[in-house]
């Protein structure tokens, strides 16, 4: 995801004037379609703010993992104790980029948050631990420490949906109807894909296509090496980062304190570690793994304005799970999850009716 955000953060260091001057262009065009937008009704709550008491699962390779569950509370007659939700977040987020997620089924359904190992509050990773596979791994520990009974639904936002995809490559069996033996009972894959990613076109936008690639990878590389310089320049060229995150997060109209919000989690994650998972996406290639996923109500959701994991993937996904649901967001970027929380929050709530209710009949 913070990719894009990179975009502008490494930009100016190693392109020079013409990144700058292209990134002050895309300024002045962000601040007269977006700056307008009021807060929505429903943004009372600040962005990032709610919590529930930590709880660390430690990995096979003993990484501490920052846990938070939000149980049902017994007040809300109509609230459901016999599934989980389980929350796994993308690139360069945390658990806290969940929040209308989380808002919406705080005290009603029992939900799971965490930060994937190198993020947010949990421990940092060896280099050669920063995989795709080894977050599916990290997956099942969460699950086996929190979630040791009952059934699960999975919901994954960009790499979070990879990690699931990589959980699925593992662990096939457990996708499954809970009668017969399954734990996990339904999926919601957001923004994501399982493998065909080229995240150098994304790296560097103003080259043309043919020397993204290489560069881009170099220029990971080059600057993994000086990664504390780059992040003391990222924290100063902090106006043209958020203006790469405004255009490469969203797709239409939000509230700047979305775009603030999203450029602030993207920036606690030190360079390090972007340049660490950064070839996974190049690697990934699970689309043969997923189809395991179509035991179970699957729920794709991507918008069509995604400049990162573009609707492609999506319907691509869709084609190898059988009997999943495609959702196209009109006009909405990768951040789905804050643009259009209300659209994505009711295809939840069907997933959710749909598993428990396969689960209730079986």
């Amino acid at each position: 995801m913070s990719i894009a955000t990179r975009v502008g953060q490494i930009a100016a260091g190693t392109l020079g004037a013409a990144a700058v001057a292209a990134a002050a262009r895309g300024a002045m065009v962000v601040k007269k379609r977006r700056r307008a937008i009021e807060e929505r009704p429903t943004d009372r709550t600040p962005l990032g703010t709610l919590r529930s008491c930590p709880v660390t699962v430690v990995t096979a390779d003993g990484v501490p993992l920052h846990v938070e569950v939000d149980e049902v509370d017994p007040a809300h007659n109509g609230g459901s104790s016999e599934v989980t939700l389980v929350f796994v977040h993308g690139y360069c987020l945390n658990l806290d980029c969940w929040h209308f997620q989380r808002a919406a089924y705080r005290g009603l359904v029992r939900s799971v948050f965490y930060d994937q190992r190198s993020h947010g509050r949990s421990g940092r990773s060896s280099l050669g631990n920063a995989t795709i596979d080894q977050l599916g791994d990290d997956l099942l520990r969460v699950l086996d420490a929190v979630v040791p009974e009952g059934p699960v639904i999975l919901v994954g936002h960009s790499m979070g949906g990879m990690t699931i995809a990589a959980l699925a490559e593992d662990h096939p069996e457990l996708f499954a109807p809970y009668d017969e033996g399954g734990r996990i009972i339904g999926v919601a894959l957001i923004s994501t894909t399982a493998g065909g990613l080229d995240p150098s076109r994304l790296l560097i936008p103003v080259l043309p296509a043919k020397l993204s690639g290489g560069i881009a990878n170099r220029t990971i590389r080059t600057l993994a090496r000086g990664h504390g310089i780059v992040d003391r320049f990222r924290a100063m060229g902090a106006s043209v980062a958020t203006v790469f995150t405004d255009v490469f997060a969203f797709g239409d109209e939000v509230p700047e304190t979305y775009v603030q919000f999203v450029d602030g989690l993207l920036s606690q994650t030190p360079f390090e570690v972007v340049a660490e998972f950064f070839p996974s996406f190049r690697a990934l290639d699970k689309f043969s793994s997923v189809a395991a996923m179509g035991r179970v109500p699957t729920t794709i959701i991507c918008g069509t304005a995604d400049r990162l994991t573009g609707i492609g993937h999506s319907r691509k996904l869709h084609s190898y799970i059988p009997g999943s649901r495609l959702v196209e967001c009109e006009k909405a970027g990768h951040m789905v999850i804050l643009e259009r929380h209300g659209q994505v929050n009711a295809e939840l709530d069907q997933l959710l009716a749909s598993a428990t209710r396969d689960a209730a009949s079986a």
